[in-house]
């Protein structure tokens, strides 16, 4: 097991974990939040550090929460107005914008 010190950019924290293996910059690593639950994050830096005793090299990784993915943004639908043109909308979340023309 190899002993690492991950800081959380996060919550701005600190603190030492073991490894099987080290992460690489660019992978993701699942670490348990401040609430309980278990989150995504990814590894911005790796770095190593000479210790202050012998020839030991400490590894660091510096780790910041994976965001989570955009929604996509909808496209315009095509809705049918009583008695007018077709009119579009376009929905974003619960919120539905008309625009009629005509």
């Amino acid at each position: 097991m190899i002993e690492i010190e991950v800081q959380n950019e996060t919550h701005q924290s600190q603190e030492r974990l073991r490894f099987a293996a080290v992460p690489r910059i660019g992978e993701g690593i699942r670490l348990r939040e401040p609430d309980g639950f278990w989150a995504s994050y990814d590894v911005v830096d790796l770095w190593y550090q000479k210790a202050e005793f012998g020839d030991v090299w400490i590894p660091y990784l510096h780790v910041r929460l994976t965001p989570a993915p955009a929604a996509a943004e909808p496209e315009p639908v095509e809705v049918p107005a009583q008695g007018q043109a077709p009119a579009k909308a376009q929905v974003y979340g619960i919120k539905e914008v008309y625009s009629f023309t005509g």
